[in-house]
């Protein structure tokens, strides 16, 4: 039995999960077609939804004293979230009703009276830092530290009187400080030179040290503990050849989750700080999960549990609940595959071609149940970032596009994550179209393929791999069948000019910056070659989106369309950069399979 786009979209994702002082569960369940809240008492019960709106719901926090949540949510994709309380008996009170700007959670206070927050409300291009009481009105928030850049709040110290603050310069390079809410004194603890990152910090149980990942003077990433008063930063686990890239403690008893990112896959890892200092680590039994990604940890009070989201090619996501001390797992969650057997999911190969300079390439290369010899087309799926990395989560669409006869492979081409801070920066301003290149390479391993028909494959990404298709159609215009771009980026110069104002420094650093490159960037910006794109191009785009402008959809159509290449639009009123209303969704990959089926 064949199974339509609209099917695959109806399989459900739970995630993002939160524990309640007396065990139960919070999570983001989309059986509604957008994330909603709801709630669960344990394995096996019915859930019940808390929140019924249009809009998604991005994340819930329970307090850490009383059965009471709060959640954000933005409108149309806008991604300037506000944060709303939810209490036992469903009454839902906005905390934060400035829907002009943008609210980043930080985290309660220790015993549920505060929570933190960053928001760019005085000034759209930088974050500051708010504590706000939990019964009182956005506009009883407290302005506690006016902030100059990208400002994040990491939580309440053990005793509540200071807040973590992370300070982002770009994806590869942040920095770490404490801020004293008694004194208002902001103390920078991570003084570096080049990109360095200070990542998944957390209070230490005396709070005297933060824990944290970092590659200070390393390839890859380590767990290591920050002394406060001394800022010595002491190794706790080596990073080695793969990132060791999250961390969970629970600063009242000291047990913590740190992941490893091994090719793509997380590798968790549960214990507990042992030692004078805290810089060794008792192991627990590691759990037992389904191979694929982990992440959204959060510990129930006292920590003898803990839940974690878990998704795989063969496995959409699920909350899982983990004993901490025998590593046994549970499913708390039940979220559906839409009726599709599981056993009709496909999972993918890893493999590495060379690319133009000899460098190994890493790849996910997933084939249909029937590959047919020499005549199967190929989507080459781009990730966006561009310091993302295609990892083995669930893809709906890679499935349908599997059962649809098409193979899928995912490139991590350089500047991918996962691979090293080394790797993270071969793709780097004038180094741009290399990352391209290695797209050309993995093509020509593709056309070796026994099953591959290479006169069939197209290209798709969405974000910076909107920008990769585009700039794949204009530098390899030979290789491909069709092109389908997803709120990419058509020119990098009007694309920096008209981004969301808190995001602008950040890309300068990754792409080059308007006042010193300007010339460089128009030179490699898709829409500057567009005259060579030979391909059927499809453009979908967010009219909200604040990351990419939906003008750089309209931009590339129109120029496209100039030049006479076959171009189809799709643009959403009320989506953002991507798409996440179910019937949105339904309609632009019914569209994609559609343009896909009629040019490959």
């Amino acid at each position: 039995m064949a199974y339509g786009i609209e099917r695959y979209l109806n399989v459900r994702s739970a995630h993002g999960a939160s524990m309640s002082p007396d065990g139960e569960l919070a999570f983001l369940l989309n059986t509604t077609g957008v994330p909603q809240v709801w709630t669960l008492g344990g394995p096996g019960e019915w859930p019940t939804q808390r929140t019924f709106f249009e809009e998604r719901v991005t994340f819930v926090s329970y307090s850490p004293e009383r059965p009471e949540l709060v959640f954000s949510m933005d409108e149309g994709g806008d991604e300037r979230a506000q944060l709303f309380g939810l209490d036992p008996d469903g009454t839902i009170t906005a905390l934060t009703d400035r829907p002009d700007a943008k609210h980043r959670w930080g985290g309660w206070s220790h015993d549920g009276e505060r929570f933190a927050f960053a928001a760019n409300r005085r000034d759209e291009a930088v974050f500051d830092v708010y504590t706000q009481g939990r019964t009182e009105t956005g506009e009883d928030a407290e302005l506690v530290h006016e902030g100059d850049g990208w400002l994040t709040v990491g939580g309440f110290s053990p005793d509540n009187d200071r807040l973590l603050v992370s300070e982002s310069h770009s994806s590869f390079d942040q920095d770490l400080h404490i801020f004293d809410l008694d004194s208002g004194a902001m103390t920078h603890l991570t003084p570096h030179e080049g990109d360095v990152r200070f990542r998944s910090a957390a209070w230490g149980p005396d709070g005297d040290a933060l824990y944290l990942v970092t590659d200070r003077d390393a390839d890859t990433l380590f767990l290591a503990r920050l002394d406060l008063a001394s800022r010595d930063i002491e190794t706790v686990v080596e990073g080695g050849a793969w990132n060791v890239d999250g961390l969970a403690l629970d600063d009242e008893t000291g047990r913590l989750v740190y992941s490893r990112n091994v090719e793509g896959y997380t590798e968790l890892a549960v214990g507990e700080l042992a030692g004078e200092r805290g810089t060794a680590i008792e192991e627990f039994p590691t759990p037992d999960l389904p191979d694929g990604v982990a992440g959204d940890v959060s510990f129930e009070d006292g920590a003898d549990r803990f839940a974690v989201t878990t998704t795989g090619r063969r496995d959409n996501a699920n909350v899982h609940v983990i004993d901490v001390a025998t590593g046994a797992s549970e499913r708390w969650t039940a979220a559906a595959t839409a009726g599709i057997p599981r056993e009709r999911f496909r999972a993918p190969e890893l493999i590495r071609f060379e690319s133009f300079d000899g460098r190994e390439i890493p790849a996910f290369l997933s084939l249909p149940a029937d590959p047919v010899a020499g005549g199967t087309p190929v989507v080459v799926d781009i990730h966006g970032g561009p310091e993302s990395q295609r990892r083995p989560s669930f893809s709906p669409v890679t499935q349908y596009l599997l059962d649809r006869g098409y193979a899928v492979f995912e490139p991590n081409v350089r500047g991918s994550s996962g691979y090293g801070k080394a790797y993270t920066h071969l793709d780097d301003v004038e180094r741009r179209m290399d990352s391209v290149a290695d797209i050309e390479a993995g093509v020509a391993w593709l056309a070796e393929h026994p099953v591959v028909d290479s006169d069939r494959v197209a290209a798709m990404g969405g974000s910076y791999g909107g920008f990769m298709v585009l700039a794949c159609l204009t530098e390899y215009p030979e290789l491909w069948a069709a092109g389908v771009d997803v709120v990419g980026i058509a020119s990098f110069v009007t694309f920096l000019e008209n981004t969301g104002e808190w995001r602008r420094e950040l890309r300068e650093a990754e792409y080059g910056s308007l006042a010193e490159d300007r010339d460089f960037l128009e030179s490699v910006s898709p829409i500057s070659s567009a005259e060579r794109i030979a391909a059927p191009l499809f453009v979908l785009h967010g009219a909200n989106d604040p990351r990419v402008p939906v003008s750089e959809a309209e931009a590339i159509v129109e120029t496209a369309r100039e030049q006479g290449v076959p171009v189809e639009k799709l643009i959403f009123e009320d989506e953002g950069h991507g798409f996440t209303k179910l019937e949105n969704r339904i309609e632009a990959y019914t569209r994609i399979a559609a343009f896909l089926d009629q040019h490959v």
